[in-house]
């Protein structure tokens, strides 16, 4: 199984939705904080979801709880760059638990992960997109619906290519 991103629209099989991307669109040479999506192909390494929103959540990928004290690294200077931390955290990292629905269910690429270098990028995600589909900063994402979909039918196999 695969999903493709071409054209702010991501498919999987026959499925096919809309999607919103990085603000300065695809591109193949990716630094952090530079709001591109990474060009490329990659594998998905887990499902992080917030169990008070999300119930009974069906998928054969790795599930991690989404807690309070949840973040994700995206700090150079630190050791655990590009990595699921825990706050209170001596770097810059993204808050997980937010307010608003975007990090409900999110999908976990494996953008710079083996090995980790610094400043080409953290946190690729599919996450749930807001009104209007507004750009992201270098993320994938789709209405709640379809993410929710499209976990139902993935894999440790499926591969995400981004185009």
């Amino acid at each position: 199984m695969h999903i493709f991103i071409k054209n702010k629209k991501l498919s999987i099989g026959s499925y096919n939705v809309k999607c919103a991307v990085g603000k300065r669109g695809i591109k193949t040479k990716k630094k952090e904080g530079d709001l591109v999506t990474p060009k490329g192909i990659f594998k998905i390494k887990s499902i992080l979801y917030r169990k008070d929103r999300i119930s009974n959540l069906k998928t054969r990928i790795k599930k991690v709880i989404i807690r309070k004290n949840m973040g994700w690294c995206d700090d150079p200077k630190s050791k655990q760059y590009n990595k699921l931390i825990k706050f209170p955290f001596g770097y810059s990292a993204e808050k997980l638990y937010k307010k608003d629905n975007i990090y409900d269910i999110v999908i976990v690429l494996n953008f710079n992960f083996t090995p980790i270098r610094k400043n080409k990028g953290s946190a690729i995600f599919i996450h749930i997109a807001k009104k209007k589909f507004k750009s992201t900063a270098g993320c994938i994402a789709v209405k709640k619906k379809d993410i929710k979909n499209i976990i139902k039918v993935i894999n440790k196999k499926t591969i995400v290519k981004i185009n």
